[in-house]
C-alpha cells in the first residue's frame, strides 16, 4: 500500500508566475518521507535525529516535471518503497492534480549513525520498510 500526503499550493511555494517553484516540490518530498516515517513506521524524524543521534539523508534524486502545479491546486504526493539495501532505502514518488501527473522523484536514503557515516538499518526498521515494499508489490 502506497503511502499518500495531500498538498494544497500555498502562495508562499509559488514564484512570480503563480507557478510551484521547483524547490518547493522538494521540501513537501521530505516533508512526505517524515511523514512516511513517523505515520507508516512509527519512527519519528525526531528520535531518529535527537533521540538517537542517527539520520536519513537523501544521497540520490532525480526528479521530473512533466507539468506545472499552480496557487490553490491540491496536489497528492504517493510515495512508494521500491527497494531496501542494507544502509539504503529507494523510494519512487509520484505527485498528481487530479489526474494529472506534475512531478515524479526516485529518491536514496541512507540510514546513518553519527559522523555521519553508513550503517545498516536497524532490524525493525529493515522489517519495516520490507514490509512496505511488499504491500506495494515491487520485486526487489
Amino acid at each position: 500500500m502506497s503511502f499518500t500526503r495531500t498538498f494544497t499550493v500555498n502562495f508562499g511555494q509559488c514564484d512570480p508566475a503563480g507557478i510551484v517553484f521547483y524547490p518547493r516540490y522538494l521540501e513537501m518530498l521530505n516533508a512526505t518521507v517524515e511523514a512516511f516515517f513517523d505515520d507508516a513506521l512509527d519512527y519519528s524524524f525526531a528520535r531518529i535525529h535527537l533521540d538517537e543521534g542517527s539520520g536519513v539523508p537523501t544521497v540520490h534524486l532525480a526528479v521530473d516535471f512533466p507539468a506545472p502545479s499552480r496557487l490553490g491546486d491540491v496536489i497528492v504526493y504517493t510515495l512508494r518503497v521500491t527497494a531496501v539495501g542494507r544502509t539504503s532505502v529507494t523510494f519512487e514518488t509520484r505527485v498528481t492534480c487530479g489526474q494529472e501527473l506534475r512531478f515524479t522523484a526516485r529518491h536514496v536514503l541512507v540510514w546513518t549513525r553519527p559522523g555521519p557515516v553508513a550503517a545498516p538499518w536497524p532490524d525493525h526498521l529493515a522489517r519495516a520498510l520490507e514490509a512496505q515494499r511488499i504491500k506495494d508489490d515491487v520485486p526487489s
